[in-house]
């Protein structure tokens, strides 16, 4: 299981530290967040005590009303489980109480000025990726007018070259050599690069190139969602599927299954090109369209006629 501390939460927003500050090596293991509003008022049956648990103004304002004893009460009561960190959102200051049982517990009490649903939204996103399940393969991996690609095949086969081609077409290149797959959901894989290699293109007979200073920001992005995984290969004759529509093929990664498409090599293949038509077929079926689905019809027809 993956895991982030508190420490690198910290940094990456940016959180005031309160109380706990020498207990930020406490590990985060669950993506998601929580409200301890039930718990405040007594009910533990449900309570995720593993998760980062938030604060905002409903939970600080119901203390408030409650007397010295009954908030001391309430609140070793949740404190108690040792959740990895507590953060209270939109800057709030009325809370040394929190500090004082956070201090005794050796839990970091955070504090950001962002709203509470802003600050959840942008924390279960960033938890999300960064505890995810996930992959690194070796590969290219390009977003093709909007669409994720993962382009495969042995060394020397051209995949850098191809994501060169396709760069220049206009396309966006996300890792080269090393791509990291994570796991974002059931059905959803998401395609990184791994940090090093952030922006750098290798080409044979060129060497490294880095794509944002040669062709612009707008060349490159960091992440694509992976929907299609395309395996470079050598050309083999008489091995070419020509029916009107191939047999679905797929690939699992993590546990999520990506159709598959095999585009063999050949001198004077536009390899960029059909990797565009391979993108924008998959585009339309999504949408319901099936080109086999109309010739049939317009000849079934034709036959009527």
């Amino acid at each position: 299981m993956k895991t982030i501390t508190v420490k690198r939460l910290t940094e990456a927003f940016q959180l005031e530290v309160l109380a706990g500050a020498d207990r930020m090596d406490r590990v985060i293991s669950r993506p998601r967040t929580h409200r301890p509003g039930l718990e405040f008022v007594g009910y533990f049956d449900f309570f995720p005590m593993e998760r980062v648990q938030v604060l905002g103004r409903k939970e600080i304002n119901y203390l408030l009303t409650l007397t010295v004893e009954e908030r001391l009460l309430h609140i070793g009561n949740v404190v108690k489980y040792h959740p990895p960190c507590f953060i209270v959102t939109s800057g709030q200051q009325e809370i040394p109480y929190l500090t004082l049982f956070c201090d005794q517990e050796g839990i970091p009490l955070l504090r950001t000025s962002e709203t509470t649903t802003e600050f959840i939204a942008k924390l279960d996103g960033y938890l999300l990726k960064a505890l995810a399940p996930e992959l690194s393969i070796h590969g290219v991996c390009v977003n093709v007018s909007g669409i994720g690609i993962l382009l495969r095949g042995k060394s020397g086969i051209g995949k850098s070259e191809t994501a060169h081609t396709l760069i220049r077409r206009g396309h966006r290149f996300v890792a080269d050599d090393i791509v990291v797959l994570k796991k974002l959901g059931p059905s959803t894989l998401l395609g990184t690069h791994n940090v090093t290699a952030r922006e750098f293109l290798a080409l044979r007979s060129v060497g490294l190139i880095n794509v944002v200073r040669q062709y612009g920001r707008r060349a490159f992005q960091d992440e694509t969602r992976i929907v299609l995984d395309i395996e470079l290969s050598p050309w083999q004759e008489n091995a070419l599927n020509n029916e009107l529509e191939v047999i679905p093929q797929f690939t699992e990664y993590l546990g999520v299954q990506i159709p598959h498409i095999e585009i063999q090599l050949q001198p004077g293949r536009d390899v960029a090109g059909l990797i565009e038509a391979a993108a924008n077929n998959w585009y339309l079926k999504q949408h319901g369209y099936s080109a086999v689905d109309e010739f049939m019809k317009r000849v079934e027809d034709g036959m009527q006629q």
